[in-house]
């Protein structure tokens, strides 16, 4: 059996708006669009990201959201809002030695940046 990759896809109301922000926020290049997708690649071979124009608006939270692992959590806050990310509220959370913040991107889709426990 051959392995399996994995492509996230989001659903958003403007890809190439969308694809800004997270091709800068990954670090991920944008490679293309077709109709209503705009593909982004990262540099490194992992995870491709698909953004997807739907009609439809966000309504309710995502059912699947990215984590962003970093070192240094505020300053990846900072920085990311610098880009046009919100801070969904002012809560910093934390279980099983791991702290996150929520936050949105620039449609309200929530992903969360993380330490992935590294002060444990």
């Amino acid at each position: 059996m051959a392995q399996a990759t994995i492509g996230l896809v989001l659903d958003c109301a403007d890809p190439a708006k969308l694809a800004k922000f997270w091709s800068e926020a990954l670090g991920y290049q944008v490679v293309g669009e077709a109709g209503n997708y705009t593909m982004l690649l990262p540099p490194d071979g992992g995870a491709q990201l698909l953004l997807q124009r739907v009609p439809e608006p966000k309504t309710a939270k995502n059912r699947m959201h990215l984590d962003i692992h970093v070192a240094d959590i505020a300053a990846e806050a900072d920085r990311l809002a610098s880009l046009g990310a919100r801070h969904a509220d002012d809560l910093q959370r934390e279980e099983h030695g791991s702290h996150w913040l929520l936050m949105e991107d620039p449609e309200g889709n929530e992903f969360c940046i993380c330490d992935a426990g590294t002060e444990a």
